[in-house]
C-alpha cells in the first residue's frame, strides 16, 4: 500500500485529487482506482472521489487495484548500466531521463520494463508494479539504484532504507557558495502549501536531514559550488528542496532552481555517486560507486577549463 497523511496544503481537497497525487496518477485513473476499491481513508474503504478530506487523515492506495496502469512488461530497448549483479541483488547505474517504473504518462520504456527484459526472474519479486525496486531515483537524476532479486532481499533492503542504515551519497553542483563548508540541513518536508505538486519545507512535514560537504568552488560560468550530499532520510526531491531552501539550488533544476539560468544543462546537476548497504545474502556491508554521468562531467570539464 502507498499511504500518506493529508498535509495542511491539501486540507479540504477532494479525494480523487489527493489519490492522483499520492499514487502519481491522472485524475481519471484516480477515480477508477477509487471505484475499484483500491483506496481507504483512515482504514475505511472509500467509494467516492468527491468527498473532501481534512489535514491529518490517512489515505492509502493499493497499487494492485489501479486498473488502468498495465503491469510492466519486458522491453529490451531500455538502456541502463549494471555495476554489480548476483543471485540476491542488482546494482543499476541509471542514465538521466529514464523513469524508474510505470505510472501516469509513463506506461512503458521505464527501468522496470528494461529490468524485466534482462532479468526475467524479477517478475514476481516485491511490488508487482515495481518488480524488485525498493527505493527511488528521480527521472532527471542519474546514478546508483539497488534492485532486489528475492523477497528476502526486498524485505532486508526496505528495512535498511527505513532505518537509514543504507546510505546514499550524491554529487551536486549548486548556485553560490554555502556559508559553512560542511553542514546538516534539518528541515521537515511536505507538499507545498501554494502548489501541492511541489515539495517544500513545511512545519508539519516529515523529518528530513541532508548532510552536505563543499568539495569545490568555481567562478565560471558563474559562482557555483560542488557538493557531496549524504541522505540521512529519503524524502521525495529531498536534496533539491533542502538546497533550494538555503538559497543554493541545484544548477539546471527547472522546479526548485528559483528561476535561475540553467547554464546549458537540461536537468538538475545531481548524480547518485555512492550506495552502501548490508548485502542480504552475505550480511557484509558493501559499497558501490558510479562515476559522474557523461553529460554532467562534460559540463564540469567546461566549467573548470
Amino acid at each position: 500500500m502507498i499511504s500518506e497523511e493529508i498535509p495542511a496544503a491539501l486540507d479540504g481537497e477532494r479525494l480523487d485529487k489527493i489519490v492522483a497525487l499520492v499514487g502519481e496518477l491522472s485524475r481519471s485513473d484516480a477515480s477508477k482506482t477509487i471505484e475499484a476499491g483500491g483506496v481507504t481513508v483512515d482504514d475505511e474503504p472509500a467509494d467516492s472521489g468527491k468527498v473532501r478530506l481534512a489535514a491529518g487523515q490517512i489515505v492509502a492506495v493499493d497499487p494492485a487495484r489501479i486498473p488502468v496502469v498495465e503491469l510492466p512488461g519486458p522491453d529490451g530497448s531500455v538502456e541502463f548500466g549494471v555495476v554489480h549483479e548476483d543471485e540476491h541483488v542488482i546494482v543499476v547505474d541509471k542514465p538521466p531521463g529514464l523513469v524508474v517504473h510505470p505510472g501516469a504518462g509513463n506506461q512503458d520504456g521505464t527501468l522496470a520494463n528494461g529490468l524485466l527484459a534482462r532479468f526475467p526472474d524479477l517478475e514476481n519479486v516485491g511490488d508487482r508494479m515495481r518488480p524488485g525496486i525498493v527505493h527511488r531515483l528521480d527521472a532527471g537524476s542519474s546514478g546508483l539504484l539497488v534492485v532486489a532479486r528475492t523477497q528476502h532481499a526486498v524485505d532486508a533492503l526496505i528495512a535498511q532504507f527505513a532505518d537509514h542504515s543504507a546510505t546514499r551519497v550524491y554529487d551536486a553542483v549548486v548556485w553560490g557558495v554555502p556559508d559553512a563548508p560542511h553542514g546538516i540541513i534539518d528541515a521537515p518536508l511536505g507538499r507545498s502549501k501554494s502548489d501541492p505538486l511541489r515539495m517544500a519545507v513545511v512545519a508539519d512535514g516529515r523529518p528530513s536531514r541532508t548532510d552536505y560537504q563543499v568539495v569545490g568552488t568555481y567562478s565560471a560560468p558563474a559562482t557555483v559550488s560542488r557538493l557531496e550530499c549524504r541522505l540521512e532520510t529519503g524524502r521525495t526531491h529531498q536534496i533539491r528542496v533542502h538546497l533550494s531552501s538555503i538559497n543554493h539550488p541545484l544548477i539546471g533544476d527547472p522546479t526548485y532552481g528559483q528561476r535561475r539560468p540553467v547554464l546549458g544543462l537540461t536537468r538538475p546537476f545531481l548524480h547518485a555517486a555512492e550506495l552502501q548497504f548490508v548485502h542480504p545474502g552475505t550480511e557484509e556491508r558493501v559499497t558501490y560507486r558510479s562515476p559522474l554521468a557523461p553529460d554532467l562531467q562534460a559540463w564540469l570539464d567546461e566549467a573548470t577549463a
